[in-house]
């Protein structure tokens, strides 16, 4: 068979040089090891923070509960003169319209005691508009 006349490839005379086959990136950020104790610092941070405040909280909580308990009899008291003012107009309705009943007593009570029992608020309003008896019994309510 005669000679090809197709020159093969072949390499250089000493080889083709070296392949770089490494991944070469380069370096981002901070390593795995100071993120996590960044982490750590930050959630140690945050518990701190936590804890401070509610001790805080506490101590507000405390502060409030002392000033309800200081204005507890005065409140009680104004609830009270409001409790005897409306059983004072009570009875004098009550003068007002069983005036021709014979054998009526004004105020006599219902209750055989001589302790004091509270009324309640269906008794306290039973003589006054619905709107005063919603009122007081469910107070100032906004319905959407």
């Amino acid at each position: 068979m005669a000679a090809s006349k197709v020159k093969q490839d072949m390499p250089p005379p000493g080889g083709y040089g070296p392949i770089d086959y490494k991944r070469n990136l380069p370096k981002r950020g901070l390593s795995g090891y100071s993120m996590f104790g960044i982490g750590i610092g930050v959630m140690l941070f945050g518990y701190w923070r936590l804890f401070k405040w509610n001790r805080e909280r506490r101590r507000l909580q405390i502060e409030e509960m002392e000033a309800r308990v200081a204005l507890m009899p005065l409140m009680q008291a104004e609830l009270d003169r409001r409790t005897l003012r409306i059983i004072r107009e009570n009875l004098e309705e009550e003068a007002i319209l069983m005036k021709d009943v014979p054998g009526w007593k004004v105020g006599e009570k219902v209750f055989h005691t001589e302790r004091w029992v509270s009324p309640l608020s269906s008794e306290l309003y039973n003589l006054r508009t619905r709107e005063e008896l919603l009122h007081k019994r469910y107070g100032f309510q906004w319905y959407v």
